[in-house]
């Protein structure tokens, strides 16, 4: 029963990866209508109404404890809040290229900040892995010379992003000894929404125009709202509570290569040979990550 659990787990947190990989696609087709803050708030609100219907229907929905309200908010606020700043408004002025390669610093910090808030171990072979697989994202979006454009701005902006999802990654997994992923992430998304928007009504609403009430736009907003901020991170929180933030967050590495796989079959772009190389050492930073679950793994499904 432990080791079906645990296979489902790592297969929730390879679709969580593949949904936040279509994000960015669904990014692109929402941000024809909507503006930033605009698609944020909407994608948050639809999620919370879908989870929080869901999570009382079938009574998943726990208390929150007195004591625990001020890490729920601190959660929300670092991501979706912080970490969407970022992103949202660097994407705006930076390559995709640059931005993914800011972003995959996250699973080189996340052990650095579990290891001394949560004292997790912090194994050699962790690290070695998790540097392995970094230096093949870099060759997944590099170009075909070898370089990437980037701007002083962007930098500071993603690396707020990154700021937000290496602290949310720990208090994450010290609230997922007490909630479930229902519980954390139907509260999570619902704050993010009171808190952009302000942010919504400040910068966006002189925008707003009848061009954003169509099914183009609805359709990008559905799905980032269903399977991005729903789906996926119920499913990231269940990895999280089952593996810890240091072994889940490395699967965030997958992203940028999962990104290019698909934009090769769907968008037919081109991924050159040391693309190719790229999408490999990822995958073999990864399982070096993870060798000490998939060796017990093993054992447990012998004995």
């Amino acid at each position: 029963m432990l080791k079906d659990r645990k296979a489902i787990a790592y297969i929730g947190i390879l679709l969580a990866m593949i949904f936040w990989s279509f994000s960015f696609i669904w990014y692109k087709d929402v941000y024809l209508y909507l503006q930033p803050f605009t698609t944020i708030f909407t994608r948050l609100l639809i999620s919370s109404v879908l989870l929080f219907a869901f999570s009382l229907t079938f009574k998943k929905l726990q208390k929150i404890r007195l004591q625990d309200i001020k890490f729920l908010l601190l959660l929300a606020f670092f991501e979706p809040f912080l970490y969407f700043i970022g992103e949202s408004l660097g994407m705006q002025i930076m390559t995709p290229t640059a931005a993914a390669v800011i972003i995959s610093f996250v699973p080189l910090l996340v052990p650095v900040a579990a290891f001394f808030i949560l004292h997790e171990k912090l194994h050699v072979k962790n690290i070695v892995g998790i540097f392995i697989s970094f230096f093949g994202v870099i060759l997944v979006i590099m170009n075909k010379d070898f370089e990437f454009k980037t701007s002083v701005k962007g930098v500071l902006l993603m690396s707020l992003a990154v700021t937000g999802a290496v602290f949310y990654s720990v208090l994450l997994k010290k609230l997922t000894d007490k909630y479930n992923p229902f519980t954390l992430i139907s509260w999570q998304n619902t704050i993010g929404a009171i808190m952009f928007l302000p942010l919504v009504l400040v910068y966006d609403v002189k925008d707003w125009n009848s061009s954003m009430v169509s099914v183009k736009a609805a359709i990008p907003i559905l799905e980032l709202a269903v399977f991005a901020s729903s789906v996926a991170f119920l499913l990231y929180t269940n990895g999280v509570r089952r593996f810890g933030a240091v072994r889940a967050n490395i699967f965030t590495n997958l992203i940028p290569v999962i990104t290019a796989f698909f934009s090769f079959l769907l968008l037919k772009e081109r991924l050159l040979f040391h693309n190719w190389i790229g999408i490999v050492v990822v995958i073999g930073g990864l399982v070096l990550t993870q060798l000490d679950s998939i060796n017990n793994f093993k054992k447990r499904r012998n004995s």
